[in-house]
């Protein structure tokens, strides 16, 4: 059994199930404490990277660290499309089919467990792919890029969707007090303490804006750009195939 007061491991094969074992963990609070934390502001994120999309009827939408379904769930407001949610963690996607039950139009999303780094896709099947929130937590970054490109029709449109660190001389220093201490206090009342301190580690160890950039156009990636959030606290990062 994976230990979980162990330090995390931010990137690499070891990083993998030390992560998958932390949402299975949390799968059945997951979503309080997502919405709970962030005062619901994560679900405007969501959209407005679903809105950076502009989907179209019947296209083919992948969601990869699907979880619980709410970008699949969100995206079918914006277009009748067909979407396939790919996790990592089998509880996550547990609970995810269980909030699909409970929704519309259930036959136009399927949820199939499976590696960002090894996605269970035919090449160029999909028209578009979102991630949120989940980029930091595979285990290489630049393998998971190149299987989203994979798997993308030419012309196709990725939206990654990511907490970054502020970069204001105020606002910034604030936010890093609340990620790095009080978060992890609050989700230690709820979940596990050593949970909510991986958040604010991981996205320390993720790339930076234009690093991150310079990954996808390594990748073959088109045009990638970078919209910031609410002073920086989250960045939509947006290119075609």
């Amino acid at each position: 059994m994976t230990d979980h007061k162990q330090p995390f491991i931010h990137s690499g094969a070891e990083k993998k199930p030390r992560v998958q074992a932390m949402f299975n963990r949390i799968a059945r609070r997951y979503d309080f404490l997502n919405h709970t934390l962030s005062l619901g502001i994560d679900i405007l994120w969501r959209k407005k990277a679903l809105e950076r999309l502009r989907l179209q009827d019947g296209e083919h939408l992948l969601d990869v660290a699907t979880g619980t379904m709410d970008m699949g769930l969100m995206a079918q407001r914006f277009a009748q499309v067909n979407v396939v949610g790919v996790d990592f963690a089998f509880e996550m996607l547990a609970y995810g089919k269980k909030k699909l039950a409970r929704k519309a139009a259930p036959d136009r999303i399927r949820l199939v467990q499976g590696d960002a780094e090894r996605l269970p896709l035919r090449d160029d099947s999909v028209d578009a792919i979102t991630i949120a929130y989940g980029m930091r937590n595979v285990g290489d970054i630049e393998q998971t890029l190149s299987e989203f490109y994979r798997v993308l029709r030419p012309g196709g449109r990725v939206a990654v969707l990511e907490f970054s660190l502020p970069q204001g001389k105020i606002f910034g220093p604030l936010f890093n007090f609340y990620f790095r201490r009080i978060l992890p206090f609050l989700g230690g009342i709820f979940s596990n303490k050593t949970d909510y301190t991986y958040l604010p580690e991981s996205v320390r160890h993720f790339p930076s804006r234009g690093d991150f950039m310079d990954l996808m156009r390594a990748e073959g990636f088109l045009g990638p750009e970078c919209h910031d959030l609410t002073f920086g606290i989250s960045s939509i990062f947006i290119a075609t195939k």
